[in-house]
């Protein structure tokens, strides 16, 4: 089911005051408790929200280097890879991709020798090949859907 402007106005609150009640979150939007309960429980079952938990800092618990590192695959190895890739805690995020390699894992580190320590971690994975690494320096954008949100919105009173 598509989203529509009552829904992105729901996603908007939460994203922008995402401590706040249900009944808090009717009464701003003006709809009924049981409306919004119902939409809320739509959303998450369609795959829209997908967690309420906070979003912490790696910085902030003692790993402030930040590296992509892109990793080359052997043919028919990648769900290995992939499950193995689960098991190294200092990956916070790891996608299958198109280009330049296979995967692309988002890696943070207490300090360079740290990030070093993980790379030959994962050069060691049976079925990895190789792996080029790049540091983030600065973060430009921070992670956001708010501005995404708030497009869908307009464009779902347009309709």
């Amino acid at each position: 089911m598509p989203v529509d402007e009552l829904d992105t106005r729901i996603l908007r609150l939460l994203l922008e005051q995402p401590r706040t009640s249900v009944r808090e979150y009717a009464r701003v939007l003006g709809v009924a408790r049981g409306t919004l309960q119902a939409r809320l429980d739509r959303l998450e079952r369609d795959g829209v929200i997908t967690g309420t938990g906070p979003t912490l800092s790696p910085a902030a618990l003692g790993h402030p280097v930040l590296a992509f590192v892109h990793i080359e695959v052997t043919q028919g190895h990648l769900d290995d890879v992939g499950d193995a890739l689960a098991a190294v805690p200092e990956i916070v995020e790891a996608f299958s991709i198109t280009g330049g390699g296979d995967l692309l894992t988002r890696v943070v580190a207490r300090d360079n020798a740290h990030l070093e320590d993980v790379i030959q971690k994962l050069i060691s994975l049976p079925g990895v090949v190789r792996t080029r690494t790049e540091m983030a320096l600065r973060e430009r954008v921070t992670h956001r859907l708010l501005p995404l949100v708030e497009s869908i919105g307009r464009a779902a009173v347009r309709r």
